[in-house]
């Protein structure tokens, strides 16, 4: 035996004999919906599960969208190919509503319409990452974008912020994390999972420091009209015209309008970024679904009527989230500013007792929450930091308070 090669070593497989490549087999299952597929899975067997692990509305979709897309049905220039980017009166609509919302100003050869706000991440970081290029990936991040990142060839670096500063970075720790590969930061604001929100003057540093080293950013806004009390989104682009040349913008209609299953996202970027992620998504998809397009078409157009009645009930839950689950001794839950998650600390209740059990990760505690009380809930574990449980109030009233009430009994029962 070589001396080099421990006896304990993993024989390496030759390329032959490998049926999934490293690269796709390297990828995690996506933690939230494996959760709520477990949840759904539960509940179809008859089981009174209550889920809080899918971020999405409750709602369903405002009647005049489906209308729009029943009238597509029936028009023949739908049931045909459509340019790969979008519908051009679609990628129109989207430049308008941008500047209505953010008051960033782009030109419809700006904009991508993409297979949901997924596919929007992925072909953004393919179109600007070579190898080995850093990424710096503000935590607790949404479970998608290390990945995206990874099979971008990019390496996600995570700067970590906790709840005592309400899960928002600083500049310094960007920078701190900064090396001579970085060359994207990825910023969310309203964040999944933590619903936290930058002040403009938060973000307008952020983008500055950006600026002054040279760094492209991406910007997920697809949480942008769901902010809560004085709280303001703030775009980036919108605030900082000197960082546009470097920035991409993903957003969507899933949350804003309750359209997660019609799968209609879209970047907004310089335009040679544009056409590369284009062409990419002409290989890998062609165009999104027409039918799904002219949905979308109807709700950028349209007013915000809609969302306003949504926020308000998620106001209402989420304020009623947050105040339960205070009231459960050893749990600290920040106030959530935006999008529409809680995302409490349980540090101090790993390694108690729980009906005989000591679950000594989140993630333990979450099977545990699981099994006892049929309440489904995500570990954070799933978004870069373990200690905490992310919870949407994305659901009806009743089952939330039914849902929080049993996750109350049960860790109210916690001993040393």
């Amino acid at each position: 035996m070589s001396a080099a090669t421990p006896s304990d070593a993993p024989t390496p497989q030759a390329p032959s004999e490998r049926r999934v490549s490293v690269r796709i087999g390297s990828i995690s299952e996506s933690a939230t919906l494996a959760v709520d597929a477990k949840a759904k899975a539960l509940k179809a067997a008859g089981r009174p599960v209550i889920g809080f692990g899918a971020g999405e509305p409750d709602f369903p979709t405002p009647d005049y969208i489906v209308e729009a897309a029943v009238e597509a049905c029936r028009d023949p220039k739908y049931h045909r190919y459509t340019p790969a980017g979008g519908l051009p009166e679609l990628k129109a609509a989207i430049a308008a509503k941008t500047l209505r919302d953010s008051g960033y100003e782009v030109d419809a050869s700006q904009v991508l319409v993409t297979n949901g706000g997924k596919q929007a991440i992925y072909e953004a970081f393919a179109a600007i990452l070579d190898p080995g290029d850093e990424v710096i990936v503000p935590a607790p991040y949404w479970t998608t974008y290390p990945e995206s990142i990874r099979l971008a060839g990019g390496v996600p670096v995570e700067v970590v912020a906790d709840e005592t500063t309400g899960y928002r970075v600083s500049v310094e720790q960007l920078e701190a994390a900064r090396t001579e590969r970085t060359k994207v930061l990825l910023f969310v604001s309203p964040s999944n999972p933590t619903g936290a929100v930058y002040s403009a003057a938060e973000t307008e540093a952020i983008g500055r420091w950006a600026v002054e080293h040279g760094l492209w950013v991406l910007t997920d806004e697809i949480y942008e009209h769901l902010v809560y009390g004085d709280t303001v989104f703030t775009s980036l682009p919108a605030i900082l015209p000197e960082l546009r040349d470097r920035c991409v913008v993903v957003n969507g209609v899933a949350k804003t309008y309750a359209m997660t299953g019609w799968r209609v996202g879209w970047v907004i970027a310089p335009k040679d970024v544009v056409k590369a992620a284009t062409n990419l998504q002409s290989h890998a998809t062609s165009n999104v679904s027409n039918v799904a397009q002219v949905a979308a078409l109807a709700a950028v157009r349209g007013d915000l009527s809609a969302v306003a009645d949504m926020r308000t009930a998620f106001d209402r839950r989420r304020q009623t989230m947050v105040r339960m689950l205070n009231e459960i001794p050893g749990v600290v839950c920040p106030v959530p500013e935006g999008a529409f998650y809680a995302y409490p600390s349980v540090k101090a209740l790993l390694g108690k007792e729980i009906r005989g059990k000591r679950p000594q990760s989140s993630a333990e505690l979450a099977s545990l929450i699981l099994d006892e009380v049929e309440v489904a809930v995500v570990p954070g574990e799933a978004f870069g930091t373990p200690g905490y449980l992310r919870l949407s109030y994305a659901l009806g009233d009743d089952d939330l308070v039914e849902g929080i009430s049993r996750v109350q009994k049960l860790l109210g029962e916690a001993r040393d």
